[in-house]
Order: C-alpha cells, then sequence, then structure tokens
C-alpha cells in the first residue's frame, strides 16, 4: 500500500467521480483507476459503489476513509513538525554536554545565541563522557561539548574555549602561599585523580606524559566537583579548571609553570550523519566565536 494510492482513494470519494479525479490529480483515468483496483485488491474488499464514471463509497469506503483521512493529518502533522525543528529560524537544536559545563558554559553559550536567535530552542542533556558519548553515537543529540580528547575519526570539532588548568589545593597546604608550581614539584603528593568518565581525565593524562613521570592518585573520584570537595577536606591535590561549579571555600588556584596545561573544550559532531539547518546555523555560531580572543568569548 503506497501513500499516493491513499491520496487518489480520498481524491476519488471526494468528488465521487472518476474523469473529475483523475483531471484533479494530473493522472490518465486508466491509471487511477488502476491504483483503486489495486488498493480494493490488497484490501480484499471494494470501496465504491460504481455507476458508470460516478463512484460513491460504500460502507467499506466510509470505514476505510475515516481512517485514511486521520493518518494523513497526522502525516501532515508529522511533516510540519519536521519543518519546525529543522528550521534554521525557529528550530530545536539538540545538544548533550559534560555536567561541569552546565554552570557557566553552556548556560552562556545558549543565552548569547538566543539573544541573535531568540525563536530557536534548545534540547540539552548533560552527563558524564560515557553518558553523552553514548547519546552521540545512538542519534539522540545532534552536537556535543566535550573536551578535545574525546574527539574520533568519525567527528567534525571547533573549538569553544581553551580552559587555564590550575594546581589546586587546600588553603592550609604548604604549597598555599605558591605563585605557580611546576608538575614535577607534585610528585610524592597525595593526588585526586578522576575515573574514565569524566572527559578532563584524558587531557590530564595526555599532559602527563610530557612530564617525565605519572601521578599516582590516592582516589579516583567521579567527577570535578568531587575532587574538589576531597581537596578542601585536605585528601590530596588536583588540576583543575577554574570553573564556577569548582570554586569552593579553602581552595587555592596556583598557576602551572609548565606550557601547555589547559583544557580545550569544543563543539563536535558525527561527519557522516545529518546535520539539520538550525544545527548548522549553531556550528557556524560556534566557528566564529573560535575566531575571536579569549576575552571577547
Amino acid at each position: 500500500m503506497e501513500l499516493t494510492q491513499l491520496e487518489y482513494f480520498l481524491t476519488v470519494a471526494k468528488l465521487q467521480h472518476m474523469t473529475m479525479a483523475s483531471r484533479t490529480l494530473n493522472i490518465t483515468q486508466p491509471a487511477l483507476s488502476h491504483a483503486i483496483a489495486k488498493l480494493e485488491s490488497e484490501l480484499g474488499v471494494p470501496l465504491f459503489e460504481r455507476n458508470g464514471r460516478n463512484v460513491k463509497l460504500n460502507r467499506y469506503g466510509q470505514m476505510f476513509s475515516k481512517w485514511i483521512e486521520q493518518a494523513m493529518r497526522n502525516i501532515e502533522t508529522g511533516k510540519q513538525e519536521i519543518a519546525e525543528w529543522s528550521n534554521p529560524d525557529t528550530g530545536v537544536i539538540s545538544v548533550c554536554y559534560l555536567n561541569i559545563l552546565g554552570v557557566d558554559l553552556v548556560p552562556n553559550l545558549v543565552k548569547d545565541y538566543q539573544s541573535v536567535h531568540p525563536k530557536v530552542r534548545f534540547e540539552l542533556t548533560q552527563g558524564s563522557l560515557g553518558d553523552i558519548d553514548s547519546h552521540l553515537e545512538q542519534g539522540l543529540s545532534d552536537l556535543m561539548i566535550t573536551s578535545r580528547e574525546s574527539t574520533m575519526v568519525s567527528h567534525r570539532w571547533v573549538v569553544i574555549r581553551r580552559m587555564p588548568l590550575y594546581i589546586v589545593v587546600s588553603a592550609s597546604h604548604r604549597y598555599a602561599g605558591r605563585t605557580s608550581l611546576a608538575m614535577a614539584e607534585l610528585s610524592g603528593e597525595p593526588f585526586i585523580g578522576l575515573k574514565n568518565n569524566c572527559g578532563l581525565k584524558a587531557t590530564i593524562m595526555s599532559r602527563l606524559q610530557h612530564t617525565g613521570f605519572m601521578l599516582a592518585p590516592t582516589y579516583d573520584a567521579e567527577d570535578l566537583i568531587t575532587v574538589a570537595g576531597f581537596i578542601k577536606a585536605g585528601l590530596g591535590v588536583s588540576v583543575l579548571p577554574r570553573t564556577l561549579g569548582l570554586m569552593l571555600d579553602d581552595l587555592v588556584w596556583i598557576p602551572v609553570a609548565d606550557e601547555g596545561w589547559h583544557w580545550e573544550i569544543g563543539l563536535k559532531w558525527r561527519e557522516d550523519r545529518y546535520v539539520s539547518p538550525a544545527a548548522k546555523r549553531f556550528i557556524a555560531y560556534v566557528e566564529q566565536l573560535s575566531l575571536l580572543p579569549a576575552d571577547q568569548h
């Protein structure tokens, strides 16, 4: 059963005349008659009472037309909804992102974009790295905001922000008065590490490969706010980005003396998947942001 057959059926039912219906549909009358006959054959019952070229729905046709009219309305509603979602001016942009980015970066990015495109809506999902990776790979989100190290061959990437990383200690720690620290000075210090589902872990591990030593974590926390809490309690030190969600009392943020210690956050998406016009416009907006100096983001 094809959609065109159903459209033909409803037109004939409305006009009750095969010749008029064929002209309205811009097809030949034999082609229309064949399509109706095929539909009746598939259903196993006649749908019309025929009197020459005049036709009238029988009780089976009346029964069938009720459901087909509803189905066609639902199809039209679905088409309209897709058009609204994908429209760059009124569409929905589906984005997943790391939990810690929901305190500052993502809300400000959404606010700034909607100030330019006020009718656009965002469908936002936050979670751990594993959660949002799965969300993107399953096609539940069009875009993902995460760290560069989580990108794969099938992903496209645009930088949003490069965030400096700091060595973080408690206010009572012996390093609390330092204005900067080299990573090598943390050798032997209890270190609060991160489990694999945190987007920052890959960044830290890749930077440590160039220091000549590896830190031995005393604790592995599930997320960055837990790391900050452990540091505040005096259980160790760590390396963190200075974001609003981590600014606890009694923490001291010390610049890293070594070069290259920053966390690169960006937008990624699957280049082998369809990206809606609404999402494409947002990508273009982020690409423009990435060209601006850091103090203008």
